[in-house]
């Protein structure tokens, strides 16, 4: 089960949204953007200190447990011809001491991004309670290491329940029947609606909250909720307002590798002038999991994401067009049963890229869905020599661009008083309060406060 055949391809997503009395077009797959504001076309909204946002997805992970060990079965007992990997000579469990390594290692180098945590893992144990096979003073160890270590840097989302078998809510037992008709990553969702699917949703962020985790999206683990993406949508709005009172809830369900664009999907936007405004995002991977696999078995290549002439590959395609490139693994890959190769190759993607490119900067998938919130939903009005933005959201490093005299010098203010801005010669240095001069255009990063903010050229 490769990373695309896990994730709904574009046929399948468009075939479940008309199945459900929608009507896209292929460029916004089930997309409702909701309301869209009015934005001075003289003023372009750039990407974050003009740069090219990069993330790092790591699907299937939790506490201890080493998800592919323990869900193969499960998954061969509903499809008895498929699934048939040795999962006994697979280690049972990805060490904490791995989890450092690599978060330290990740830490030290800047990479950030989205880390699940399986909120019961393959049926195994809670979380937020006890896993059979492991103490609890184990289990709080471990909880302990993802929240000091890995959440700074790391978005923690829930991949469902169990990744494997179907939870009942109100029991908290797996149904009986194991049919794919019961399983998370297959077609229990379908037709599905929107209070439903919040439940469920709701249900597995309440185990990571009583286990002390915070969260602002959730992971789809495999086909969930892959014919009812509207309703799929709007159930993570609910669910993460519910449970944690996100501002803007984000969630990671599709992946493309052809040309179609990966930029983030801000949908369902609401009450945009009003005190509560809506929207959630879609964070779009652009790689498969060329890796290790996500059972830890298939050994992975590096030129796929970027080759050794640094040309060619993936990320090249997706940087030069200015999109987040957000790549894709799984946990039990790049841990590979204790040889590390995904983790090994993952280094060597990390040197090649950064070696090609020096206008990259890493950000959290909820970094990633706060700045392109900001971006579509902030409504921007120019007259004359001011530019006025009416942000529903706070961002840092709002960057936008205009054409000026080549004497002008910006003037920022934020409630009624002046914030100070500095003059760069280089637009890969502008971070907030700089801006910088290039041609006949004018860039101008800073913080944008949620409300009015007026730019004075």
């Amino acid at each position: 089960m490769n990373a695309l055949a896990r994730r709904s391809l574009l046929k399948g997503a468009l075939l479940g949204a008309v199945s459900n009395g929608f009507q896209f077009n292929l460029q916004s797959f089930a997309q409702i953007p909701g309301e869209r504001p009015h934005q001075d076309e003289t003023v372009a909204v750039l990407n974050p200190r003009n740069r090219v946002p990069l993330s790092f997805i790591i699907d299937d992970s939790t506490t201890l447990v080493n998800l592919a060990h323990f869900g193969i079965p499960q998954f061969h007992e509903t499809f008895p011809d498929r699934y048939l990997q040795p999962w006994k000579s697979l280690p049972r469990e990805i060490p904490d001491s791995f989890v450092r390594k690599f978060g330290e290692w990740c830490h030290e180098h800047g990479v950030k991004g989205k880390y699940s945590i399986v909120p019961y893992p393959a049926c195994t144990g809670w979380v937020d309670r006890f896993i059979p096979g492991w103490s609890k003073k184990e289990l709080e160890d471990s909880l302990e290491l993802v929240r000091t270590l890995m959440m700074p840097d790391w978005d923690i989302h829930p991949e469902m329940v169990s990744h494997t078998r179907v939870i009942n809510t109100k029991t908290g037992r797996p149904y009986e029947n194991c049919s794919e008709y019961y399983m998370e990553n297959w077609r229990w969702t379908d037709g599905k609606s929107v209070d439903q699917l919040a439940d469920y949703i709701a249900y597995a962020l309440r185990i990571l909250k009583n286990a002390g985790l915070y969260c602002e999206g959730m992971t789809t683990p495999g086909g969930f909720g892959g014919r009812v993406l509207p309703e799929l949508a709007q159930a993570t709005l609910q669910a993460c307002r519910d449970v944690y009172q996100t501002e803007i809830p984000h969630y990671f369900r599709h992946l493309f590798t052809d040309d179609s664009s990966v930029a983030p999907r801000v949908e369902y936007a609401s009450g945009l002038d009003g005190s509560d405004p809506k929207c959630v995002v879609s964070i779009i991977g652009c790689t498969g999991d060329w890796f290790g696999g996500w059972d830890g078995l298939e050994h992975g290549s590096v030129d796929k994401f970027i080759t050794a002439d640094l040309q060619s590959g993936r990320l090249p395609e997706v940087i030069k067009r200015g999109e987040p490139a957000i790549l894709v693994c799984h946990w039990p890959g790049i841990y590979f049963n204790g040889l590390e190769i995904g983790f090994n190759i993952f280094k060597e993607v990390y040197r090649r890229v950064h070696e090609a490119y020096d206008n990259l900067i890493w950000m959290k998938n909820c970094e990633i869905a706060r700045y392109w919130a900001a971006k579509e939903l902030t409504r921007i009005e120019k007259t004359d020599n001011k530019i006025t933005f009416r942000a529903p959201f706070a961002t840092p490093s709002f960057t936008v661009k205009v054409k000026t005299a080549p004497n002008a010098v910006p003037k920022l203010m934020v409630n009624q008083e002046t914030v100070p801005l500095t003059e760069v010669h280089d637009s890969l240095k502008l971070e907030n309060g700089k801006w910088a001069h290039v041609g006949e255009e004018l860039m101008v990063c800073f913080e944008l406060k949620k409300g009015i903010v007026i730019l004075e050229l």
